[in-house]
């Protein structure tokens, strides 16, 4: 599922909050595989690029995308 949601992210140029926050509950769970790393290091670079926009304008939820 965080492959999925990184993917809807690229494809419509947004992070939207419910998908940021889906992706912090399955983090939470520490139920992933590499590839679902890879893709959300893709996501988090997109982001710092300017490449995909966050929806969210808080900050108290961008630890995911924030540490490297």
């Amino acid at each position: 599922m965080i492959r999925a949601l990184v993917e809807s992210a690229f494809q419509t140029g947004y992070l939207s909050v419910e998908s940021e926050g889906l992706l912090h509950q399955m983090l939470a769970t520490r139920i992933y595989q590499a590839e679902d790393v890879a893709a959300l290091t893709r996501l988090c670079d997109a982001v710092r690029a300017g490449q995909v926009k966050r929806e969210a304008s808080s900050s108290i939820s961008t630890g995911f995308l924030t540490q490297k």
